[in-house]
């Protein structure tokens, strides 16, 4: 658990989507990669629009949103004092109309309870505790191990959509059982779009999304291939040219939208 707040030595600052969001990050703790990217580029949301996030960190996803849709309203939840501060220090610098909250999901702010949100969004710790590999540092290890399990996270989000709100959660492939268990719960109309790095290569991570008192039926999307070719050839990148957008501008990366439309006209 890091309290103390990061000082300039301890940081870098980053670009994201080709220099349309700067991040200050740590050098040494949890720094963001090509998860909240994928996962802000996907939340199909529009100016005027309220979006929380669950575990913030530093606040990538929820820039890389803000950058991307003009006026929209964000608001995030992040446990880890310095990483909450850091959150907000990269809205504020970015421009971003938000609030970052230092809380547990278990005691939420008022200002966070008394909200309702056309979306809520989440990228929970990868592994459960008794299964994490502990890295170094004691506050990445936090935000890579976690001992609320994903059915809380769940419905703590469901509880903060307002109706028809949308829930997106981008998660590791193997966690899929646990995390649909959790949708089904408390959110209809589901879709999931698995993430293969290579074409031939298993899902390593997931996009789920539900919505809240919505019914439609189950829908899951091809994949989204990240990497071109069916193994690393050469030095640099090998993204796709959908995933290369999405990481240097301030791209959208909608769900295949066409597959639900079909499922629920065909």
């Amino acid at each position: 658990m890091r309290t103390e707040p990061f000082s300039r030595d301890d940081l870098t600052h980053d670009d994201f989507l080709g220099g349309a969001v700067r991040l200050w990050q740590p050098k040494d703790g949890y720094r963001a990669g090509l998860d909240p990217v994928l996962l802000a580029a996907s939340i199909p949301a529009k100016s005027e629009e309220a979006v929380l996030e669950l575990g913030c960190g530093g606040g990538a996803a929820l820039a890389c949103l803000g950058a991307r849709v003009v006026g929209l309203s964000c608001k995030g939840v992040e446990m880890q004092p310095a990483y909450a501060d850091l959150a907000q220090r990269n809205l504020d610098d970015n421009g971003l109309i938000g609030t970052v909250y230092c809380a547990d999901l278990s005691n939420l702010p008022a200002a966070v309870k008394s909200e309702r949100f056309d979306h809520v969004i989440a990228n929970p710790p990868y592994f459960e505790d008794f299964r994490a590999v502990a890295p170094r540092l004691e506050d990445r290890a936090v935000s890579r191990s976690g001992a609320l399990p994903l059915a809380k996270w769940v419905s703590v989000a469901s509880k903060r959509l307002k109706p028809g709100g949308v829930a997106t959660f981008i998660q590791r492939a193997d966690r899929l059982p646990e995390l649909m268990s959790a949708f089904v719960t408390s959110l209809g109309a589901l879709e999931l779009w698995p993430i293969h790095p290579r074409t031939h290569r298993a899902a390593r991570l997931v996009l789920l999304r539900g919505r809240k008192e919505r019914r439609a039926a189950f829908v899951s999307h091809p994949p989204l291939v990240l990497h071109r070719g069916e193994s690393h050839e050469r030095d640099g990148d090998s993204y796709t040219d959908v995933v290369t957008k999405v990481l240097r501008t301030p791209q959208s990366l909608p769900f295949p939208d066409q597959f639900r439309r079909q499922t629920q006209h065909g």
